[in-house]
């Protein structure tokens, strides 16, 4: 497995001091078609603290360790805030709010959208902009993999439980349509700047036959989808160690008309500006660093 620390996983802390556990690996070659990633995390004796959670192009799949994960606030706002020991998310186009009162502990899984048929045997799109327990889909499948996890020494073990367990769980689809596969990707590729009209030409569809299947199949349309890809190249490179980048030069090189067109995006997709959202959760921020943070977010190779 391809690492990625950040805290000091596996030093024992101090007596009565925090704890700041982050890691971050690729699953075994054979689940990478499914899953992008796992990235463990351990943290506790810090204040209490409100995260967002941001759209990405990937499900997100939480199992707890030690404590419930608390949604204070969903994509959807008429969805009410609950406490979850698992939790399963679809692709979104506005931030969940994520609170602790000093202590989180948990593996949160980056799930490729169209692997959701394999996995969780319903298209992605019947997630979309919601957070459900995973047991509400995968029933006791879901209390399972949790139970794994918990019982496991330490994090090498636990991923080794979820590779074996997601392995024996995944039943490849032949239901995903080759053209959605094929948009899919191309946007992944062009980070987001194929426009619509391409993709349909790419197909071989029309613009509103691939709207459709798409979204059934991703939760996004293509549209949205694009908007989600180039969002979350920007936040990641954003908060990549070493200085920040200028605005400016971040909007040209992910494709956005300019420092004022990311600025409106990030306020509609993070709900802050980028600014605040660099200051409260990027590399230097004090305090817990969100588990979606881009300190430590996937490396580039991890992204196919």
């Amino acid at each position: 497995m391809t690492e990625e620390f950040a805290g000091a996983p596996g030093t024992a802390p101090a007596v009565g001091g925090p704890v700041d556990e982050m890691i971050r690996v690729r699953p075994s070659t054979a689940l990478r078609p499914y899953v992008a990633w796992y990235a463990g995390y351990r943290q506790r004796g810090l204040p209490p603290a409100l995260h967002r959670g941001l759209p990405s192009p990937y499900l997100t799949f939480i199992l707890t360790l030690d404590e419930p994960l608390t949604m204070a606030g969903h994509p959807d706002p008429a969805q009410p805030p609950g406490r979850y020991a698992t939790l399963l998310g679809g692709l979104h186009t506005a931030p969940a709010l994520i609170s602790h009162d000093g202590r989180q502990s948990g593996i949160q899984l980056a799930v490729h959208p169209l692997a959701a048929r394999a996995l969780f045997g319903l298209p992605a799109g019947e997630l979309s902009g919601l957070d459900v327990p995973a047991e509400a889909v995968l029933g006791a499948v879901a209390a399972r993999l949790q139970e794994a996890v918990q019982e496991a020494p330490g994090w090498p073990e636990r991923f080794a439980a979820l590779d074996g367990a997601l392995l024996r769980l995944a039943r490849p689809s032949g239901q995903v349509p080759p053209e959605v596969v094929q948009a899919w990707y191309a946007l992944r590729r062009s980070a987001g700047a194929l426009p619509v009209a391409a993709l349909a030409r790419e197909t071989g569809w029309s613009g509103r036959h691939l709207l459709d299947r798409f979204r059934r199949e991703t939760g996004l349309s293509p549209k949205a989808a694009a908007r989600v890809i180039r969002f979350d190249r920007a936040r990641r490179l954003l908060a990549a160690p070493g200085p920040a980048p200028r605005l400016a030069e971040l909007a040209a090189r992910c494709g956005y008309a300019d420092q004022a067109h990311l600025a409106r995006e990030f306020r509609a997709l993070a709900g802050c500006a980028p600014s605040t959202w660099l200051a409260e959760e990027g590399p230097d921020a004090v305090g817990f660093r969100n588990v979606q943070g881009g300190a430590t977010g996937p490396a580039p190779e991890w992204e196919a």
